[in-house]
């Protein structure tokens, strides 16, 4: 099998590297907002996870959400314990590069927050999202309530109706339940403010998400 066909399929749990029990050390504070980037997060503060390609980007569209309290870039939905980047990159640990999101829900909603991740990405392109390539890039959402499961399902469906009017495919996005969230490398953590001038592959496809979604 190709260097690029096996990024892009899915491997299994027993063929997934070992990883490791220590997990990243990461700063203490977001170097952006200030605020902590560890539990425990103020009670008020409500958790979202997302994945919508290079984590770079997508960090940095969800800090700049009025009502986010801290962001944190990792890995989730794969099987390897603690995974290094470049372990990651390999295809082999299932994971895909995710967002964690703290938010006071009295200052942005939930359906906000999907929208931000509808409009930014393009979930109908499977393992891959532009130029990047494997299942790293996939599309997620991750959801903390049943509240949440709703929503994201519901906003799925209002989404691919407005999708399939433009001509787009089916959507890919993977929505289940939070799996455990895996810290990124330190030089990730808010990686576009530390490096203005870094990669950002975000890229959506111009078809807006319906306000009121829910």
């Amino acid at each position: 099998m190709g260097g690029m066909e096996s990024k892009t399929k899915m491997v299994s749990k027993e063929d997934a590297l070992p990883g490791r029990d220590s997990a990243m050390k990461v700063s203490p504070n977001h170097a952006v907002l200030g605020n902590p980037t560890k539990p425990p997060f103020p009670a008020e503060m409500e958790t979202a996870m997302f994945g919508m390609g290079c984590f770079w980007g997508a960090e940095r569209k969800f800090w700049k959400q009025t009502g986010v309290f801290s962001t944190q870039v990792g890995y989730a939905g794969g099987f390897t314990p603690n995974p290094t980047y470049e372990e990651t990159c390999t295809g082999k640990t299932g994971h895909t590069e995710v967002v964690r999101i703290q938010f006071d829900p009295s200052k942005v909603k939930y359906a906000d927050l999907l929208q931000v991740f509808w409009e930014n990405h393009d979930p109908t392109q499977g393992n891959r999202q532009g130029g990047d390539m494997g299942t790293q890039y996939r599309s997620a959402i991750y959801t903390y309530t049943q509240d949440q499961l709703t929503k994201a399902n519901d906003s799925k469906e209002k989404y691919q109706e407005k999708l399939a009017e433009k001509g787009y495919s089916t959507i890919t996005t993977e929505i289940k339940p939070a799996p455990e969230f895996y810290y990124g490398e330190d030089y990730h953590q808010q990686y576009l403010h530390k490096n203005p001038n870094g990669y950002c592959g975000m890229g959506g496809t111009g078809v807006a998400c319906p306000r009121g979604l829910v």
